[in-house]
């Protein structure tokens, strides 16, 4: 079974920066594509960026020229660089890896880690 831990979430002010990492327990290559999705309560959870096999990434508009999005394949972590926070940045960020199999597609969540951004 996939495993993706996530790690760096905290409290920081407004313009400050963290740095949001994602383990996976298996190759990272396996992975059709890895992405960070945040979520506040009570709305869905939404795409940040995202990064391919071959290195291509997205963001969502709200976070372009701010967020960056990186992989490590020898040591299957994703990283999610986030400065210039904002309050509005505040959500609880999850981790997520799409692999495509015989079997078909199978999507992997971490557990989610909370970034607060203070005003």
């Amino acid at each position: 079974q996939v495993q993706l831990v996530e790690s760096g979430g905290g409290l920081v002010q407004a313009g400050g920066s963290l740095r949001l990492s994602c383990v996976a327990s298996t190759r990272i290559s396996s992975f059709r594509v890895m992405g960070w999705y945040r979520q506040v309560p009570g709305k869905q959870r939404d795409l940040v960026a995202s990064i391919t096999n071959g290195g291509n990434t997205n963001y969502a508009d709200s976070v372009k020229g701010r967020f960056t999005i990186s992989r490590d394949s020898d040591k299957n972590t994703v990283y999610l660089q986030m400065n210039s926070l904002k309050p509005e940045d505040t959500a609880v960020y999850y981790c997520n890896a799409v692999a495509f199999t015989t079997g078909g597609k199978s999507d992997y969540w971490g557990q989610g880690t909370q970034v607060t951004v203070s005003s």
